[in-house]
């Protein structure tokens, strides 16, 4: 039962991620791809990247310049890192604000 809803958060954290670099385009000509698969979404601008890894509720990321971190998917649909909790969505914005710049 939670994998599967891990499986949906992550459905939801690309559409999210979608949604918000689009969001961000929108007063340029300026257009993010974002690459969904079960346990991969990597979302692309120009030489700009985020690479997100899950294996189950554990969430790695990857940026161009090298930096990561590890993340957890939370039953309540959140991100938990060392520094505390994140509603998916105020995740998601921040990483397209950032790529989209």
């Amino acid at each position: 039962m939670a994998e599967q809803l891990y499986g949906e958060l992550w459905v939801s954290l690309a559409s999210l991620l979608r949604s918000y670099t689009a969001a961000h385009g929108l007063n340029g000509d300026r257009q993010a791809t974002v690459e969904l698969g079960e346990e991969r979404i990597t979302v692309r601008h120009g030489d700009r990247w985020l690479d997100l890894k899950r294996n189950g509720a554990q969430t790695s990321w990857t940026r161009e310049d090298g930096r990561n971190g590890m993340l957890e998917l939370t039953e309540s649909g959140r991100l938990r890192s060392a520094g505390g909790e994140e509603e998916l969505d105020m995740a998601a914005e921040a990483w397209a604000r950032e790529l989209m710049q």
